[in-house]
């Protein structure tokens, strides 16, 4: 470690614990600053996961070494502006958890267009402020950095940012409100200027290969935050005097990976927040950081959304993005044969169900339309890791936008009731579903009870839960469905001395 004695390294207190990419992989040693949270362990061994690592320990220090170094070493040979402080600065960003590369990055992969996400929240500046040129800085390492890691080859970069409900739930900021929708138009405006203008620099130095946008849309005149709407101006502004681009794409919200759980992002891109609780080890639930940002207005702030106002978020972020859109967007409802009819219940805004399937604890929160019928899917489960919840979140994504599209949950029970993985086995907390093949299969069964006509499904075998499933779906409870949560093994920190 001698070689970053003098760098921000040199001021970190690290500690040992314990991270797995997923909930059936073994676990490996990790050392993280001592500040960050566990969940940031389980994120770190999902970006380097065993094959590619060679080594069951992971040190975040040396990990993002390895990227920073390329990233350097690059934009040096290529002459790119501030080259000799790019390492450092990158470091400062990182530990920050401002900002980091996507997974592609962090296992040296080829193949993807290179990836840089920023994380929201960790720019947030008190009283209800955000830091504007902490920001348009952290989005010129990024286009410095990829065009170094690349070695000038890349014509598209995708530099987006995430967890924008958890900025606004610190800004005290209702997600569906006209407010929100224009500091979220003014960061989309700013991150796309303060990139065309870096590219800008590469193109004066490298040679260009697109022209600048001269009609990019216009940022809102104001917004709530102050100083956000004139920066995203003067970043425009910036890059319309650059005689012409390096890159034909630059601003890309994409599919979260474990990069967003690394920095401490709880939702991806644009995504509202899925609530303001989280299960713990335990079994118990915690407050999570929006939540915690939001204080007495959380449970507010952080309800459940349905799709439209996904879809009004789009549509006002979405003619500032270079490429595609973050999620396909909702449709209006159209007519479908033979729907399966819904019964008649008293109009409520949503349900939550707790069960233990198989020793594992598992949540099941709905939203529901005024006439109570289904319009939104989570589900959660207390061990997952960052790539598990990753997927579960994106399943339960879809199928939210399936019912927007006027798709029947009938349809949705029939694809995903009885389907196989760990854990499985016997559930405890529903009356009347005993046993689950899988926590989808559970699920659905428990929607469909609640939400369709018609008989119970019925609940599998033992043999049905127990074959073929590996040893998740037999193994002894992560703990016992009555026991307290026992006080925390103390962690020793280890000290990086240079």
């Amino acid at each position: 470690m001698q070689r970053l004695a003098g760098t921000v390294w040199s001021d970190v207190t690290l500690r040992r614990t314990r991270g797995r990419a997923d909930p059936d992989a073994p676990s490996r040693a990790v050392a993280l600053p001592a500040a960050w949270e566990d969940g940031a362990a389980d994120a770190l061994a999902a970006l380097v996961p065993e094959a590619g690592s060679g080594a069951r320990s992971l040190s975040l220090v040396s990990l993002a070494e390895a990227w920073i170094r390329r990233a350097a070493a690059g934009a040096a040979a290529l002459g790119l502006p501030e080259a000799g402080s790019l390492a450092e600065a990158l470091r400062a960003l990182l530990l920050a958890r401002r900002g980091a590369p996507g997974a592609s990055v962090w296992r040296d992969s080829t193949g993807e267009e290179p990836r840089f996400v920023l994380n929201l929240p960790a720019f947030l500046e008190a009283p209800a402020g955000f830091d504007s040129v902490g920001y348009a800085r952290a989005v010129r390492l990024a286009v410095l950095a990829l065009e170094g890691l690349s070695a000038g080859r890349a014509r598209r970069l995708r530099i987006g940012f995430a967890d924008l409900a958890g900025l606004l739930a610190g800004l005290g900021l209702d997600y569906e409100s006209r407010e929100a929708r224009e500091v979220a138009q003014a960061i989309s405006a700013l991150t796309r200027g303060a990139a065309e203008a870096a590219s800008g620099e590469c193109a004066a130095m490298l040679g260009e290969r697109a022209p600048v946008t001269l009609f990019a849309p216009p940022p809102p005149a104001a917004c709530v935050v102050p100083g956000l709407a004139e920066a995203a101006r003067e970043a425009l502004d910036a890059a319309a005097g650059a005689p012409g681009l390096r890159h034909e794409s630059l601003f890309a919200l994409c599919p979260a990976d474990a990069v967003e759980a690394l920095l401490g992002a709880e939702s991806a891109g644009l995504a509202p927040a899925a609530g303001p609780s989280r299960l713990t080890d335990a079994g118990g639930e915690e407050p999570t950081a929006a939540a915690r940002r939001a204080g007495s207005r959380a449970e507010a702030l952080l309800a459940p959304r349905g799709p439209e106002a996904r879809a009004a978020m789009q549509a006002a972020v979405e003619p500032f993005l270079h490429a595609g859109a973050p999620a396909p967007v909702a449709a209006s409802e159209r007519p479908r044969p033979a729907p399966m009819p819904a019964p008649t219940r008293a109009a409520a805004r949503g349900q939550v169900w707790k069960v233990s399937i198989a020793g594992h604890k598992v949540t099941l929160r709905t939203a529901e339309h005024p006439d109570g019928t289904l319009s939104e899917v989570s589900l959660t489960l207390a061990k997952d890791s960052a790539a598990f919840r990753g997927v579960l979140d994106a399943l339960c994504q879809s199928v939210s936008l399936g019912l927007a599209r006027g798709v029947p949950l009938a349809e949705f029970v029939q694809a995903h009731a009885y389907t196989r993985f760990g854990p499985a086995g016997v559930v405890e907390g529903d009356p009347r579903i005993a046993r689950a093949t899988s926590i989808l299969d559970w699920g659905f069964r428990r929607l469909a009870l609640e939400y369709l006509e018609g008989p119970a499904l019925a609940d599998p075998t033992e043999e049905e839960c127990g074959a073929e499933l590996g040893a998740a779906a037999g193994e002894q409870p992560l703990l016992p469905l009555e026991a307290p949560a026992g006080p925390k093994a103390r962690r020793r920190s280890l000290r990086l001395v240079g």
